[in-house]
């Protein structure tokens, strides 16, 4: 039996998946397929698309959303009291979007590798980065 591994994507690779996967790492496309590969999906990401989508910034409507998130396999990453209370031990990096800090918080919480070009990401020293 392979070993299983669990990955919480980035909003933003959630994104790309569904709409230019040429932008993916060969290893995220590989992890996107992968059977043994747990991938998660923070309800931060979900919420931070939908108000994009609200404000007529990102083509993205719940239903693409639920059923790309479906076709590949994601699991939902509920936002917990653990992950609101971990805000506060994190390092505070020189932006300040909310939708990132909690997917960096929820990341440490829950020893969740963050499949991320995000290159802020990396002044969490708690997350582990994978590209």
């Amino acid at each position: 039996m392979a070993n299983t591994e669990a990955l919480l994507l980035d909003t933003h690779t959630f994104l790309w998946a569904i709409f230019d996967p040429d932008r993916l790492s060969r290893a995220v496309r590989r992890w996107l397929v992968n059977p043994d590969v747990i991938l998660h999906l923070s309800v931060a990401s979900v919420w931070e698309i939908e108000l994009k989508h609200s404000k007529g910034k990102l083509n993205a409507d719940a239903s693409t959303v639920d059923a790309n998130a479906r076709e590949l396999g994601i699991r939902s990453l509920p936002i917990t009291v653990p992950h609101v209370r971990a805000l506060a031990t994190l390092a505070r990096p020189g932006y300040k979007d909310p939708f990132d800090r909690l997917i960096a918080a929820q990341a440490a919480v829950e020893n969740l590798p963050l499949v991320t070009a995000d290159s802020a990401f990396a002044e969490y020293p708690q997350i582990e980065i994978r590209w």
